[in-house]
């Protein structure tokens, strides 16, 4: 193709890689199927094991596909991530109109998602890839310093407020490991509002309290 100023080149800039002929193929939904594809994989197979080939194969789409919506496996790894934790774990929700309760409302949310068996079991395969990969921790570590706790720092108005909601996640990501992956009891089957009335006031004393 000629471009006015007499060179060659595509008239419109493309995303990252380069789609397969097939991408016509794979319909307006291939994204999605990519990701439900991914999201099975890394739960079944763990980060270190899920390779884009298999994905692609599982969503029933070309690899250079997947390679044009996501890039690598990190990237995938997070999209898939971010599937699970954007619909029930919101910030704006978290931080509410005021930070008065704040902290009740980060554990609610928090054990919201894995409350629920949907996004449980992928979420605890993801954690246990975390804990073992290097990568796939540093993909978890990146996604929630960006997505959550950045946002909730922002908002406090207290000294360390980057430290302080990092404390906060951690004392969240403890009880998720304590409660989902190792089931120790009684947390494991202590009702879920018993666990957010006795943690929310010490999240309340990390985010707001001088």
């Amino acid at each position: 193709m000629t471009e006015p100023g007499g060179g060659t080149g595509p008239a419109t800039p493309r995303r990252r890689g380069r789609p397969p002929r097939a991408a016509a193929e794979a319909g307006p939904g291939a994204r999605e199927r990519i990701l439900a594809a991914a999201r099975t994989e890394f739960s079944d197979r763990g980060y270190e094991k899920t390779s884009i080939r298999g994905i692609a194969r599982a969503a029933g789409v070309d690899a250079a596909l997947v390679h044009h919506y996501f890039g690598t496996k990190d990237e995938v790894f997070a999209a898939a991530i971010e599937v699970d934790f954007e619909p029930a774990l919101t910030v704006d929700a978290i931080l509410g109109d005021s930070l008065d309760g704040v902290g009740e409302r980060l554990a609610r949310h928090f054990l919201a998602i894995w409350e629920n068996p949907a996004t449980r079991t992928p979420l605890i395969a993801v954690l246990r890839s975390a804990l073992t990969h290097d990568a796939a921790a540093k993909v978890l570590r990146g996604f929630v310093l960006r997505r959550l706790l950045e946002r909730v720092a922002g908002e406090l108005r207290v000294p360390d407020p980057r430290l302080r909601a990092e404390l906060a996640a951690s004392h969240m990501m403890g009880i998720v490991i304590m409660r989902y992956v190792l089931e120790v009891e009684p947390l494991a089957s202590a009702p879920a509002e018993r666990i957010v009335g006795l943690v929310g006031p010490t999240l309340q004393r990390y985010l707001t309290e001088g």
